[in-house]
């Protein structure tokens, strides 16, 4: 890599999931070449725009937004934010010259890495969920390495030859937080049953409805939560709980996660393949409800494999309201299973991923 600084560009976001794998990329590069010079490229308005900068990145915005299948003036217009985002991008690629360009994954990283790979600049790929999303399928063909997380997904993508099998990345810092440390961050009780539920970086509509009726008699009973609502249900919600605030701890966003999976004896979430590997580093048992929507109901085919691996409970998102209290109270109860849960969690992780991803980023920018 000779005197010049390693210099890499990152591309992801949109969603949490998409943005944290980058990170723990990132992370393990500065901590190998401290010296190193990394951008990310993401959008205005998004997790990533107020999360890169507070973790000490940089962070350069392009104009682009997804495809809605639906006629709309945003789809009329889709054609010329492409155009313009491709040009955005290859703007920051000719002013920054990277050694290798990231995409993890969200619409931001279709034209930042179809921009260099016009600009035959190395290009790899990581790529999150068991069924590949319509960028990586897209841009799969001539990036110079795929790094998927299940070893079914590859089925999925034309080219073989660069596919690698290499888990997903997550920080080094899960799971270095101790209990008491994660309770005190969030004002709890380190000695008491403690309960997370989050829906992801935006919140789940269908997890807030099923702990709605839950929570309140949760916490009367002695049992904390730390309920990340998302955006939009976070007033109503924090008015309805206010009570409890001392039980109860409600949140729109948490940027600490870390401290949450410490804290928990159980979790209540999604299903994402993101929010999987930090349980699974973790070793925190889950109760898992699939986005019944996502892309060939991949989140369903991961909660059925951390079931039956005995980390997880699958819960149809169709049947939360009615099943969730039960599933919540019975596991709760049972200090025995969450114990077996949590060590069959963390067998599933793979702590490592982000050192094989920082190897391969290293060994395509020797080869340029």
């Amino acid at each position: 890599m000779g005197e010049r600084p390693l210099t890499l560009v990152f591309a992801g976001g949109g969603t949490g999931g998409h943005l944290y794998p980058a990170l723990a990329i990132a992370d393990e590069i500065m901590r190998r070449h401290p010296d190193a010079v990394i951008v990310f490229v993401g959008t205005e308005g998004k997790i990533e725009s107020r999360v890169v900068p507070g973790r000490g990145y940089p962070l350069l915005t392009i104009w682009i937004s997804g495809f809605r299948r639906r006629l709309s003036a945003g789809t009329l217009l889709f054609p010329v934010k492409v155009f313009v985002a491709l040009l955005q991008s290859a703007l920051i690629l000719w002013r920054k010259k990277p050694d290798v360009v990231i995409g993890t994954g969200g619409y931001v990283c279709g034209p930042v890495v179809a921009a260099a790979q016009i600009l035959g600049r190395r290009t790899l790929i990581q790529e999150q969920n068991s069924v590949p999303g319509a960028t990586t399928r897209m841009l799969a063909p001539r990036a110079d390495e795929v790094h998927i997380a299940f070893e079914h997904s590859g089925s999925y993508l034309r080219r073989r030859d660069n596919i690698r099998l290499s888990g997903n990345p997550t920080r080094d810092i899960l799971g270095g937080v101790t209990r008491e440390e994660g309770a005190r961050f969030f004002g709890l009780d380190a000695r008491k049953k403690t309960l997370l539920v989050f829906g992801g970086s935006r919140g789940a509509a269908t997890i807030n409805a099923a702990m709605a009726p839950l929570a309140g008699s949760l916490a009367g009973g002695g049992i904390q939560v730390i309920w990340q609502t998302g955006d939009v249900d976070f007033e109503t919600l924090r008015r309805a709980f206010g009570e409890y605030r001392e039980e109860v701890k409600l949140y729109p966003f948490i940027e600490r996660m870390e401290c949450a999976y410490a804290a928990c004896d159980l979790a209540v979430c999604r299903s994402g393949a993101t929010s999987l590997a930090e349980l699974t580093r973790t070793g925190v048992p889950s109760i898992l409800i699939p986005y019944p929507y996502a892309a060939a109901d991949h989140q369903t085919e991961n909660a059925k494999a951390m079931a039956e691996a005995g980390a997880g409970i699958l819960v149809p998102d169709a049947e939360a309201v009615t099943l969730l209290p039960a599933a919540v109270r019975g596991l709760l109860n049972d200090g025995e299973r969450l114990q077996t849960m949590g060590k069959a969690a963390r067998l599933l992780g793979k702590p490592g991923a982000a050192g094989v991803l920082a190897d391969a980023i290293e060994r395509l920018a020797r080869a340029r």
